[in-house]
């Protein structure tokens, strides 16, 4: 059968071809800890994208992992590291020696790039904030500049917009259009969603419509911002997605001891991305006891709803 016209189903791969280009700015590891859509940056490394920007809050090791590939030529983040490790060391190969290449950073808080990114969705060219007035981040910084309150209030900073090009997602479920149910921590997915000139949702699953349809409220990404939208199980392992993986401690504990050398992180690179064509590749490289350990078996509804007119 055929798809419906308005399918925007990709694999992953299309999908990065499409839509992430040389020279991108890219948002993704959004939500914190969780959701971070490994499968995507893995792709991003095979495909040989370069000189992209990197936009999120706390990376984790995803950035890292880019970093270290020699795709990225700036950083714009709070953080970037391991948070089960520490500070990412292939990040500060790059940005201390320049190896693989020497790249610019960008520093914000938690909460300015998270303004930074709401600007953007709104349409606005920056948003005040007391937050970070008198502080050493906001000194000479190129997205942010003290103003005056035109009710003549005490002073503001504004935070600039800033729009990536491309915002890649992970959630729960979606449906072939791209309207995306998620669920759990959201972090900034949704403004980095509404800000992005292109929007690529990673989902455990594509469903019918109707169970989109089913839960309005829990739909956080409607399909018209999305432009593909990817079916991969196990997409954002070795982070955690809420009712279906936990947090794959183990494999960020490895990369992070691997990673201290450049040796090391080039045999972890051969491992685990380069020699795996994708991330069915990769579930089973990690093995089936890897795989029913890090699945969530058990169930803990939200109570039902009564959408009825």
């Amino acid at each position: 059968m055929e798809p419906p016209l308005t399918s925007k189903r990709r694999s992953l791969a299309e999908a990065i071809r499409e839509q992430v280009h040389d020279g991108d700015a890219v948002a993704l590891g959004l939500a914190l800890e969780s959701g971070i859509p490994f499968a995507a940056v893995h792709e991003i490394i095979r495909q040989r994208r370069k000189d992209l920007t990197l936009i999120g809050p706390i990376s984790d090791m995803a950035f890292d992992q880019l970093i270290a590939a020699g795709t990225v030529a700036k950083v714009i983040a709070a953080w970037v590291g391991n948070v089960a490790g520490g500070s990412g060391y292939g990040f500060r190969r790059a940005y201390e020696q320049g190896q693989p290449r020497r790249i610019v950073m960008e520093d914000h808080s938690n909460f300015t790039v998270g303004l930074a990114l709401k600007a953007a969705a709104m349409g606005l060219p920056y948003l005040p904030t007391f937050t970070g007035i008198g502080g050493d981040i906001v000194r000479g910084h190129p997205r942010m500049r003290p103003i005056e309150d035109p009710f003549g209030g005490p002073g503001l900073l504004a935070v600039g917009a800033l729009k990536p090009d491309v915002a890649i997602v992970h959630v729960q479920r979606a449906d072939a259009s791209g309207n995306a149910h998620l669920w759990g921590n959201l972090g900034l997915t949704v403004e980095a969603a509404y800000a992005a000139r292109r929007t690529i949702v990673v989902c455990e699953e594509i469903v019918p419509d109707d169970v989109i349809r089913s839960d309005p409220n829990r739909t956080m990404i409607p399909g018209f911002l999305v432009t593909a939208v990817v079916e991969e199980p196990g997409g954002a392992l070795p982070s955690s997605v809420q009712g279906y993986w936990r947090r794959d401690f183990e494999t960020f504990l490895g990369y992070h001891g691997l990673s201290k050398t450049l040796g090391g992180y080039q045999s972890w690179l051969k491992e685990w991305v380069l020699d795996l064509p994708d991330r069915r590749a990769y579930l089973q490289h990690m093995g089936d006891a890897a795989v029913e350990r890090l699945q969530v078996r058990d169930r803990r509804l939200a109570a039902a709803a009564n959408f009825a007119p």
